[in-house]
Formats: structure tokens, C-alpha cells, sequence
């Protein structure tokens, strides 16, 4: 017998070997996702807190310091009242009345001015979200294990993206106002959409647990809303970008039944729920920041909204009431300085970063369009968005939009960027350094130009009164003068007064146990 001999041919290496797992470079996206956007965001912790905002944080405190449990009884037992007056998002109200009473407990236990505290519950919550836009882009960019893995370049350029989009684009915007509120909902739309993504077999829990998300989501608020369709479009653009799935595979994928159930629970609830604040508000009357409307010009809007996150137009409605020399002083040299030092290190570690192919960088920058899209619909549908702005304010100031349209606006800037080669990644860091310093100064120049009204000035003096409460005589008579002064600046409004007294009054009580002017005192 002949023995025959088979050569084996060698396995080919392959051509571009992936680069070792480095999972410790999560910890560095991390430390970067609270920094920046602290870095920004710290030039406004001065602000005075505006509209709703200088009485909710003493109302809310004030009434559930005790017993936080009943932000859940109170917000069932009001739901019918703003259901008839076409404002019904109650679970919204129970994250906005808790963030409240965190403000408002900060401010007892440290100490501090509410006017602080809002804004630092509003940084931790730019925190929360820009960890979550992290996380969504590596859920779609990444197809191994997710913390356990190696995080991508765009991974490592987010937080200073997002860092730098954080701008006080006018008084409306996020930024300034329910920060706090909507930039943890644009989270939670984020986290949805990623979850979705990293689906890789369907239980039937969670199924139930699809359908009952997208029930909560008709009932949270408006800008939560979009968590629905932006879960299905991110499953559909990671498969087919990401993943290389045929048609008939992705329809059939765990990720697209898990967002077709979130439809499931959104549309019956969402539909009953318009259906009955039609109902109420058809002839007029009801709150005008839920009414939407759809017609020629919303064509026309939509386009102009999603452009509305550009760094350099929110800069203009930042300083648009400063002075020509914003950009002077400390605070640009030192938000440049802090950021180019995170940086560098950042810089050192981008080459054990894996580079996302350009078809995945294609995808996550459609995916990204998706998530603007979805802000600026938010915007152009509103009436209040039409009553408030005009001309150039419709392209640069913000609104509840702000809190999606940024961090997508974001996502797409570095997803494009990092298209134009490989060695883009240095370029872009640098770019958005610079950019995040800029935007540190722009909020400098709105915090310079807000403390010059005299009811910010009042507003932060009510603040510095409530924080240092005074039990004294000469303490209540200062009070009573700023009550005063209050009552005599809204002289033609008595809703407003009434909300000053009756806010102070009940924070007062819980703080103190004493009302915030006792006129027989003061006598």
C-alpha cells in the first residue's frame, strides 16, 4: 500500500488584525463624560432660575421633603386637571418633581442657593446623557461585547463633542431651562434605542417588558416619544451597516420584534391620550406648549431646526445680549487649558481605540441624522416654537429639542469627520477642544449678560435668602421685603404673585417651620 500525502495550505493572517481587547479605556470615556461637560456647563451655575423654575424647587420640596413617596400620589391625583388642559405627561412630573427635591434637599443639607443646586441637578443630568449617547453609539457601532471590549475612536471623541454642544443657546434652550428634565429623557430615549440594538435573543419578559416600556413612554412627555420609532430605525441601520444582515434576516431579528412590541404598548395609549385632550381643547383654551401643528411651513422648519445644534449659531444666541469682547478674560484660557489636558491623554490612548470601518461610520452618521430628525420634529410641529421665534432665533436658539438635536448633531460632526481618513482623530480632538472652550466662554457672556436683569437679581437674592434661612427677626423682615418686591415686580400678574407666595411659603414651613413673611412678626 501507498501512503498519499495532503498538503494543507497555511491559514492566511488576516489583513488588518483587530487590536487586543483594552476594556480600562471605558474608564477614561467615563472620566471624560463627567468632566467636559462639567468643564461647560460650570460658567452657569450662577443663572438665576427662570419661569417655572423659581417656584417649582420650593413648591415641590416643600411638599414632599417628608415624604417623597407621594410625588407618585399627587401626580395621579392631578392627572385628570392636566389632562383637561392638554399637559398630560405624568411620569415626566414624577422625574421633574423629584429633581426638584434633590435641588431643594441639596440646597438645605449643604447650604447652598437653590440657583445652584438647579443647575448642578442639571450637570449631572448633561452627565447622564452624554454617558448615554457613548453608550448608544458604541451599541450600534460595536458587534462583540460592549464594557467588556474595546471602545471605538467615536467613543472616545463624544464627550467632547457633546461637552461642546452644551451652550446656552437663549433662554429657552435645555441648557437653561428643565435641563435637568429633558436632558435625562433624551437619556432615556437613547438608552432605549441602545438597548434595542444589543438584543440578542427575544424572552417572552422581554416582550412584556417592550410593551409595557412603550406604554410608560406615551405617558412620560412629548420628547420621549421618539424613543419608538428611533429603537427601530437604530436595529434596522446597525444591521444592515453594522452587521451585513439580508433583509429577511433583520425583519425577523430579536431587535426588530423588540421595537415593534415598543409600538405595541406606544400606540393605543398615545392614540386614547390625544384622542381625549382633543377632546377638552378643541375649542382652544388649553396649554400652549403641547399643541402641535402640521402645514406647509412645517416643511420648511424642519430643515431649518436640525441645524439649530451647530456650535457657532448657539454661540451667537449665547452672546447675543453682550458685549463685541466675549471672548476675552480667564475663563476661555482655563476651559482650553483643562480640556487640552484631558485631551492629551485622551490623544495618547486613541490608537488602542478600534477604528470603526467606514460602512459602520456611514451608518451610525444616517443613525444620527434619525436622532436630529426626531429633536427638530419635536420643534417644528410646536405652536410655542412658532409663537416665540421668528427670522434668525428659529436657526440659532434652543428649546426641548436642544436636548436630542445636540448630542445627535454631535454624533453626526464626529462620524463625518472621522470618514475623511484615518488620521482624522487628532484633527478632530483638537477641533473640539477648541470648540468646548468656546462654548465654556459663550456661557460666561449669557451668565454676564442674564445678571444684569433685575429679576434674575431678585430671583438670586430670594435664593441666597432661602438657602442661608435666616429665623431671626431681622431675618424675616428681609424676607418680607423681598416678598414684597416680588409681589410689586409682577403687579399686573396675580398668578405669579400668588405662585411666589404660596412657593416660599410652603418651602419655608417644611424648612424652618415658619412662613417666609410673617407680617405680625415684622410689625
Amino acid at each position: 500500500m501507498t501512503a498519499q500525502t495532503v498538503t494543507i495550505p497555511a491559514a492566511r493572517a488576516p489583513e488588518s488584525p483587530e487590536p487586543p481587547a483594552n476594556p480600562r479605556l471605558w474608564g477614561h470615556i467615563a472620566r471624560r463624560c463627567v468632566l467636559v461637560p462639567a468643564i461647560v456647563l460650570t460658567p452657569l451655575l450662577a443663572v438665576a432660575p427662570s419661569r417655572d423654575h423659581r417656584f417649582n424647587v420650593y413648591w415641590h420640596g416643600g411638599m414632599f421633603r417628608d415624604d417623597p413617596a407621594a410625588i407618585v400620589s399627587h401626580t395621579i391625583a392631578s392627572g385628570d386637571a392636566y389632562l383637561r388642559l392638554g399637559n398630560f405627561r405624568p411620569l415626566g412630573r414624577m422625574l421633574e418633581k423629584s429633581l426638584d427635591l434633590v435641588a431643594f434637599t441639596g440646597m438645605q443639607q449643604l447650604g447652598l442657593p437653590a440657583t445652584v443646586m438647579l443647575r448642578a441637578v442639571s450637570i449631572l443630568a448633561a452627565i447622564a446623557l452624554t454617558l448615554a449617547v457613548v453608550v448608544f453609539a458604541e451599541s450600534v457601532l460595536n458587534r462583540g461585547r460592549l464594557i467588556g471590549g474595546t471602545p471605538s475612536a467615536v467613543a472616545l471623541l463624544l464627550p467632547y463633542a457633546v461637552g461642546a454642544g452644551l451652550v446656552a443657546a437663549g433662554q429657552d434652550s435645555t441648557t437653561i431651562l428643565f435641563g435637568g428634565l429633558y436632558f435625562s429623557t433624551a437619556a432615556v430615549v437613547l438608552l432605549v434605542a441602545a438597548a434595542a440594538c444589543r438584543l440578542d435573543r427575544l424572552r417572552w419578559w422581554n416582550g412584556v417588558l417592550a410593551v409595557t416600556a412603550g406604554a410608560a413612554l406615551a405617558i412620560f412627555n412629548e420628547p420621549a416619544y421618539f424613543a419608538v420609532p428611533l429603537a427601530g430605525a437604530a436595529v434596522l441601520i446597525r444591521g444592515r451597516f453594522v452587521l451585513g444582515a439580508g433583509q429577511r434576516q433583520l425583519l425577523v431579528s430579536p431587535g426588530v420584534r423588540f421595537a415593534g412590541l415598543l409600538w405595541v404598548g406606544f400606540l393605543p395609549v398615545f392614540a386614547a391620550v390625544r384622542w381625549i385632550i382633543r377632546g377638552f381643547c378643541a375649542d382652544g383654551g388649553c396649554y400652549q406648549g403641547s399643541d402641535l401643528v402640521l402645514d406647509g411651513r412645517s416643511i420648511l422648519l424642519l430643515p431649518v431646526r436640525m441645524t439649530a445644534w451647530l456650535p457657532p449659531l448657539q454661540w451667537r444666541a449665547a452672546t447675543d445680549a453682550g458685549t463685541g469682547d466675549w471672548l476675552r478674560g480667564v475663563v476661555p484660557v482655563v476651559a482650553f487649558l483643562l480640556l487640552a489636558a484631558l485631551a492629551l491623554r485622551t490623544r495618547k490612548v486613541l490608537g488602542g481605540a478600534a477604528r470603526p470601518a467606514n460602512r459602520a461610520l456611514t451608518g451610525i452618521a444616517a443613525l444620527a441624522v434619525v436622532v436630529i430628525a426626531c429633536g427638530a420634529l419635536l420643534a417644528t410641529l410646536s405652536v410655542a416654537v412658532r409663537a416665540a421665534m421668528s427670522g434668525a432665533q428659529l436657526w440659532e436658539q434652543g428649546w426641548r429639542d436642544s436636548a436630542l438635536t445636540v448630542p445627535g448633531g454631535m454624533l453626526l460632526a464626529v462620524s463625518l469627520l472621522l470618514l475623511a481618513g484615518r488620521r482624522a482623530a487628532v484633527g478632530v480632538l483638537a477641533a473640539l477642544v477648541l470648540c468646548g472652550a468656546v462654548s465654556a466662554t459663550a456661557n460666561r457672556a449669557y451668565a454676564d449678560a442674564t445678571a444684569t436683569l433685575k429679576t434674575a437679581q431678585l430671583d438670586n437674592r430670594i435664593a441666597a435668602a432661602m438657602g442661608g434661612f435666616e429665623r431671626s427677626k431681622a431675618g424675616n423682615t428681609r424676607r418680607c421685603a423681598l416678598l414684597d418686591e416680588a409681589l410689586q415686580t409682577n403687579g399686573h400678574k396675580p398668578f405669579l404673585q400668588r405662585r411666589y407666595t404660596e412657593s416660599l411659603d410652603v418651602a419655608a414651613r417644611t424648612m424652618a417651620g415658619v412662613p417666609f413673611c410673617d407680617r405680625a412678626v415684622r410689625r
